[in-house]
């Protein structure tokens, strides 16, 4: 079991390197890819996979990627309004075949996975977006792995008790701080070689220390739905790692944090 983790886990990287380091198109169509596999898993929680509201969900989050495509990001909200009208056009002219959870299930899929995964893409297309990337990551796997390590450790008051019991306070703190260092290291190693008129090491920093707090939440967050349908796991589509959305579960929320952080703080486009 481990060595199929780790040889899958060895795949998974080398592919996100590849995709990322040639960024523009390539990282639009892989991104694209995860989410509509990630959206599937999450409508096959409630078993609508395959049906009429599913497939105007798919077909939404292939057109949002096309807008981000050609730049026309005037037009999200009318295309999220688009989807929200045909999904309950088919939810009425076809009651009671479907019920409303399935109808929520369907948007909720198309935001939740779709346009906050698509924040990968939109950092990589930033200026110096090949280093800001690094962040998304850096910050959702350097606080899981650190926050592991004080956990077992220090860990002695239960952050999560039901939902995730081996969680701590203790290693959520470790965790947070420690992608903060790491996030500052980084910073001193990229001003190096990235001219801009901030100073990287604090927000870096500041950056990935609030991308480790946030990518808490995805995970928990990926957790309570397991639990709320009795499932371990979304798809075993990646041995000894489940499906997308149980290894990018903390990605989804720590990518838009990361994208917004650096527009809104440092002023990067």
């Amino acid at each position: 079991m481990f060595k199929q983790r780790l040889i899958s886990g060895i795949i998974l990287v080398i592919l996100a390197v590849i995709t990322l380091y040639f960024g523009g198109t390539l990282t639009l169509i892989v991104t694209a890819a995860i989410s509509l596999i990630g959206m599937f898993e999450l409508m096959r929680v409630i078993r609508m996979e395959r049906t009429g509201l599913a497939v105007i969900a798919y077909s939404g989050a292939i057109l949002y990627y096309l807008v981000l495509w050609l730049d026309l990001e005037h037009y999200i909200l009318p295309l999220a309004l688009l989807v929200l009208i045909l999904l309950f056009s088919v939810y009425v002219f076809t009651f009671p075949r479907y019920k409303i959870d399935q109808v929520t299930m369907a948007f909720f899929s198309l935001f939740y996975v779709t346009l906050m995964l698509s924040c990968i893409y939109r950092v990589r297309i930033m200026e110096n977006g090949g280093y800001m990337i690094v962040l998304v990551f850096l910050s959702a796997w350097g606080n899981d792995t650190l926050a592991y390590c004080a956990g077992r450790l220090f860990g002695k008051h239960k952050m999560s008790p039901i939902l995730s019991p081996k969680k701590t306070i203790e290693g959520a703190v470790g965790g947070i701080v420690g992608a903060g260092l790491l996030g500052a290291l980084y910073g001193l190693i990229s001003q190096r070689f990235i001219a801009v008129d901030v100073n990287l090491i604090p927000l870096f920093a500041l950056v990935c220390a609030v991308g480790g707090a946030i990518s808490i939440i995805g995970d928990l967050g990926a957790s309570a739905i397991k639990r709320n349908y009795d499932i371990k796991d979304y798809s075993n589509l990646i041995p000894g790692h489940g499906g997308i959305l149980d290894r990018f579960d903390s990605i989804i929320f720590t990518a838009p944090i990361i994208y917004y952080l650096l527009v809104l703080v440092a002023g990067m486009k």
